[in-house]
């Protein structure tokens, strides 16, 4: 619930920007999810990166592959550009250390296309999953799929007894 009403406040105020409100947006909204995800990618113990809830669901460490993947396949395609990564993290990496490090490279690559948009550019179509779409609705969509892994992860964390970053009291400001 903070998260969204974060997002919210944070998406209201950069609408209110007036001279690239979209951009703005859109790239606020991203940064909340890379500082959630990479947070939980660093906060979840080596030991729990194996860990699956249920059988049928992925563990702990391939979500974290599988939100790396993700941000090459979205980032390149809103850059227009052949994703640089080679194979799937969530299939071939299993250690924290390496999982975290390809989350990090990843992130690093979408750092790029969201810092590279305007307004002007936002509107740019390009394909995307078959069909075509507005740069902004390719990146929105990035979020979304963050957003979206970021809730499982939560889910693990605190089946593990472990506070998610967005959850964690806020450090007291000093008077």
């Amino acid at each position: 619930m903070r998260i969204l009403l974060i997002s919210l406040v944070s998406v209201s105020a950069c609408m209110l920007a007036q001279d690239s409100p979209l951009s703005t947006s859109i790239k606020m909204e991203y940064g909340i999810a890379k500082n959630a995800i990479t947070r939980s990618a660093d906060k979840v113990p080596e030991t729990d990166y194996g860990f699956k809830p249920t059988d049928d669901v992925r563990s702990f460490g391939q979500l974290v592959g599988h939100v790396a993947d993700a941000q090459f396949s979205f980032c390149s395609a809103a850059l227009g550009e052949k994703s640089p990564a080679t194979g799937s993290f969530e299939k071939t990496k299993t250690s924290k250390a390496d999982l975290v490090q390809a989350l990090k490279e990843a992130f690093a690559y979408c750092d790029k296309a969201y810092d590279g948009m305007t307004d002007a550019t936002a509107a740019q179509m390009m394909k995307f999953l078959g069909r075509e779409m507005p740069k902004l609705g390719v990146l929105a969509f990035n979020n979304m799929h963050d957003y979206e892994h970021y809730g499982n992860m939560v889910t693990y964390m605190r089946l593990k007894n472990i506070v998610p970053p967005t959850s964690e009291p806020r450090p007291q400001q000093k008077k």
